[in-house]
């Protein structure tokens, strides 16, 4: 039976170009999982967007000499050009600086207030001495007061893992520019967290055995120790504060965090207004069996996995003092977490300022999305901190995209196009025959149990494992060697193209570009699986804007169908392009190695 998915993508902060750390935590996974459920049958809503408010834009900003909203405006365009790029298939990729986007984020707070899970009260707020400016939380560094770590951020520290405030650091700093920052008191607007402790407790305990066992440990030993959260902050760049006596206040915003998360939420009503539909979101947000994942790296968990499940709860009625669901109607909570590890690169942390770096865009113009894809898919940090090495992106480029998977799309379909140039019929089948043929059958279950719980690289591997059965099968049996059989060689060459056809449907969500070359290969006339395309859309304020999305009805279904036999057959043009082992040294001194 066919379920309403609602895919909710972690939102790249729009203050520079994404690298391949970012996408190998947000980018890569959310798309597989979401090709492989259309590919399912399940009605998939795939969503996120630049986040662009905060100081840290405001910082980067003066860096560039250009005003809040012209950074926002440029990296906005560049980070849809590089996700477009990857073959991420949004359904909407948008923005936060949109009339949308704000409408959306005062209504959640405005139902908070009315529940009252949201009140005001008098903080420190840290502010920079030499420019006025208000600091943000991630932008102070210091000792942690619970466990020592030296290098905590003022919100959270990466050590422990618990939540902080910067006025509790020992010897805090800007990173900004090294000042010690000046707190002084201000008034902003706190999410009473506290409140939703014994339902967020028993919501996360219900899922155990579904969530991936580090977010599940994560969220639950973050209970312990819930305080209430400011939501506001002093700035004049973001959503302003929708109440009588605040939303005059120049000075006075939503805090980028809070309206952030409301992202997933905004992003699918701006889809289904954009769709003709202005209701339709609801099918994934409101009916009880739809189901809602989310992809991020680990250093966003607390974010998923408490804050917004409360602001969630909180809007619905459902948090310790109870109260009534907004004008929007409750709203689901999220069905799984899923968040992987850190990537790092030659064993060291990604830093731009170092040039431990590779940005999308720079990989993607010297090798292939694919090999990209693959390579996350395949060795990311899907459940346990990863380093990237160039010597191992060479390996299972050339080892596996090449040698193995390549290679076998190649043979297959040249022999058959050189001795037959169509796709031969099938004699009758030998033992060898059946059981390849079985074997790539029964793989289908296998894979789509581990993308249906986000296990990516067992999955990939489990196609793969196909591929090397199949480049076995061609090995024992000989075609090129039989001179005097040839309903033979048809039957050996029929089983292989099926195989091939098997594999390229297994191996879909994480190859979707060579996945449709093949398909074309072996006769495909259509669309086999919908690949994402810029559109420039003008907002609200007649502000135009470019968003990914696209059209992913294509013929790509999860099963095993049978090739088409006498569909003319052509030489096949290389799948994979074979790295010079050159890159590995060229790569490593750009980054200073």
């Amino acid at each position: 039976m066919s379920q309403h998915i609602l895919t909710a993508v972690a939102w790249p902060y729009a203050n520079g170009p994404r690298h391949i750390g970012h996408v190998s935590g947000f980018g890569v996974p959310s798309d597989v999982f979401s090709r492989y459920q259309r590919m399912a049958g399940n009605k998939v809503l795939m969503v996120s967007g630049t986040d662009e408010h905060g100081t840290p834009i405001q910082v980067q900003a003066d860096k560039e000499g250009l005003t809040a909203r012209e950074l926002a405006d440029r990296y906005n365009r560049v980070i849809v050009e590089d996700l477009q790029a990857l073959g991420l298939s949004y359904d909407l990729f948008t923005r936060t600086t949109t009339e949308n986007h704000y409408a959306v984020t005062q209504e959640i707070f405005k139902g908070l207030h009315a529940n009252g899970y949201i009140f005001p009260q008098t903080t420190m707020g840290a502010i920079s001495p030499s420019t006025g400016r208000t600091l943000p939380d991630r932008y102070i560094e210091g000792t942690c007061p619970i466990c020592g770590y030296e290098s905590a951020r003022g919100d959270q520290c990466d050590n422990c893992g618990n939540q902080l405030d910067p006025i509790q650091l020992i010897n805090p700093v800007s990173k900004v520019n090294g000042e010690t920052p000046i707190f002084v008191e201000t008034e902003h607007f706190m999410l009473d967290l506290p409140a939703f402790a014994e339902v967020l407790a028993s919501w996360l305990s219900s899922k155990e055995g579904d969530w991936r066992p580090n977010v599940l440990k994560f969220a639950l030993n973050m209970l312990g120790d819930m305080h209430p959260r400011a939501i506001s902050r002093d700035l004049d760049w973001g959503v302003p504060i929708p109440l009588e006596g605040w939303s005059d206040q120049a000075n006075k915003r939503l805090y980028v965090w809070f309206d952030a998360v409301i992202g997933y939420l905004s992003a699918s009503i701006e889809w289904a207004r954009r769709s003709g539909d202005p209701e339709a979101w609801r099918q994934w947000w409101q009916d009880p069996e739809a189901l809602g994942y989310y992809f991020m790296g680990k250093d966003n968990i607390v974010f998923h996995a408490e804050i917004w499940p409360a602001m969630l709860l909180g809007y619905n009625g459902q948090g310790a003092r109870d109260g009534e669901p907004g004008s929007l109607g409750a709203l689901n909570l999220p069905a799984e977490v899923v968040s992987s590890e850190f990537l790092t690169m030659e064993g060291r942390k990604f830093s731009s300022s170092r040039s431990v770096v590779i940005y999308v865009r720079d990989f993607l113009e010297r090798y292939d999305a694919d090999a990209l894809r693959y390579y996350i898919a395949v060795a990311g940090p899907e459940n346990q901190d990863t380093d990237f090495t160039w010597s191992e992106f060479l390996n299972r480029n050339n080892g596996e995209l090449v040698a193995a998977w390549g290679n076998l799309v190649n043979r297959s379909i040249s022999m058959a196009a050189k001795n037959f140039g169509v796709i031969p019929e099938a004699g009758e089948l030998s033992d060898a025959d059946r059981a390849m043929l079985e074997r790539s059958r029964a793989a289908f279950p296998k894979v789509a149990a581990e993308f249906q719980h986000c296990r990516f690289k067992n999955a990939t591997n489990e196609a793969f494992e196909v591929i090397r059965e199949a480049n076995r099968y061609l090995a024992e049996q000989e075609p090129w060697k039989i001179k005097d059989d040839p309903a033979r060689v048809k039957t050996i060459l029929h089983v292989a193209l099926q195989v091939v056809d098997d594999a390229k449907t297994l191996l879909t969500p994480v190859l979707p570009n060579s996945s449709n070359k093949i398909y074309a290969m072996l006769g495909g006339t259509c669309v086999w699986s919908g690949m994402p395309e810029i559109q420039e859309v003008t907002d609200d304020d007649g502000r135009t804007y470019p968003i990914i999305t696209g059209s992913y009805d294509g013929a790509a279904r999860w099963e095993s169908s049978p090739i088409r036999v006498g569909s003319p057959l052509a030489p096949p043009t290389p799948l994979f392009v074979k790295l010079d082992p050159k890159i590995v040294e060229e790569e490593l001194a750009r980054l200073g190695e």
